[in-house]
């Protein structure tokens, strides 16, 4: 995902995605336990688009709260 498509993102569908991230991360960290992965660097770059991901929703979520209610 582009920084243009993360920051179309809605909450909730951040939070979706980092939860599918997480989950790939997992199965990424797994799959390296139990024989090295070919390309070890996809295990940096998944815990780096999570940090994204949050990053993004952190923002969000601030911005709503810094917003004057209508």
């Amino acid at each position: 995902m582009t920084k243009e498509e993360i920051k179309g993102l809605s909450a909730e569908q951040l939070k979706e995605e980092i939860t599918k991230e997480r989950e790939r991360l997992l199965r990424l960290r797994f799959a390296h336990a139990v024989s090295p992965i070919e390309n070890p660097l996809r295990i940096r770059a998944a815990r780096k688009q999570v940090a994204r991901l949050l990053t993004a929703l952190t923002i969000k979520t601030s911005q709503t709260q810094n917003s004057p209610a209508a």
